[in-house]
């Protein structure tokens, strides 16, 4: 169990918990990167690009603790869950235990911010205890955009597996959810910021704390590549061309501002500031 990261933010702390880093050698997320186009970018490696020349990729969870609340930002893949992906499915990480050791009980969150609802950013919205899926965070409120859940709730077939009736429903069931417009206010100094197209109602999450801010990405971007070429998408989105419109509106309003970006799937050190270059982008850490 790696020392897990942590950044602060005004009178705020941002700490990682880790459930997996991968080179993502097998999965095409970005098909136009490819170890030619990759070595064109010179500032990814050796962090966030293999030698072997694939993208490295975490999948990470992101607590926000601010003076007077603890929350976290998208729960991972989460184990014992029957997916249809290799590698992902019936996790037995120490997760839950290593969250623990960090000195925060899952009774302590009160809220769970989900930026969008794909597979490896709900897992640990539910546990599965006696063979039923229970909610990890009993005191949270869980909270998410309606377009959303609609989207997921009415989708025909999850490629995944059964996602929204393993991580989802149950937090419904539970009553512990609540549907949000795309610009919510969470409070504290935390909120919403809308980044639709690779989900239909995806968000970042802004962190503002005495004149300090950070935005927690999401996956508005997968992988730092993509600030220098936005234009890369990934099969993943429900929508390729808003998903491209937003990254570039993205990049435009936050280069070079004094904010901290943290990509919820860039590698270590996951944190960083967009800086122009050039014609484009680069992501300085």
């Amino acid at each position: 169990n790696k020392r897990m990261l942590k950044w602060k933010i005004g009178d705020t702390t941002i700490t990682q918990l880790l459930e997996m880093s991968d080179d993502t050698g097998g999965v095409p997320v970005l098909p136009d990167a490819t170890p030619e186009k990759l070595d064109e970018i010179s500032w990814l490696k050796p962090n966030f690009v293999s030698a072997s020349g694939n993208l490295i990729l975490n999948i990470q969870m992101l607590i926000i603790e601010t003076p007077t609340r603890k929350m976290v930002v998208d729960t991972c893949i989460g184990n014992d869950k029957n997916l249809n992906m290799e590698g992902w499915a019936n996790l037995q990480s120490p997760f839950l235990d290593n969250l623990k050791a960090m000195g925060h009980d899952p009774d302590s969150i009160d809220t769970v911010i989900c930026t969008h609802l794909h597979v490896d950013h709900v897992g640990w919205n539910t546990r599965k205890v006696n063979g039923k899926w229970v909610p990890t965070f009993p005191k949270a409120r869980y909270v998410m955009v309606g377009k959303e859940y609609e989207f997921w709730r009415d989708l025909e077939e999850d490629p995944f597996g059964d996602v929204f009736g393993e991580s989802v429903a149950p937090i419904f069931d539970a009553g512990l959810a609540d549907l949000v417009e795309p610009n919510f206010v969470v409070g504290d100094g935390v909120s919403f910021e809308s980044t639709p197209g690779h989900t239909p109602g995806h968000v970042s999450v802004h962190i503002d704390s005495k004149d300090e801010k950070a935005i927690i990405s999401g996956d508005m971007m997968h992988h730092p590549c993509q600030i220098a070429r936005p234009e890369w998408v990934t099969p993943f989105d429900a929508d390729n061309g808003a998903a491209m419109a937003t990254r570039k509106a993205f990049l435009e309003r936050y280069a070079d501002q004094p904010v901290l970006i943290l990509g919820t799937h860039f590698a270590n050190p996951v944190a960083g500031h967009i800086v122009r270059d050039g014609d484009t982008y680069r992501f300085d850490v």
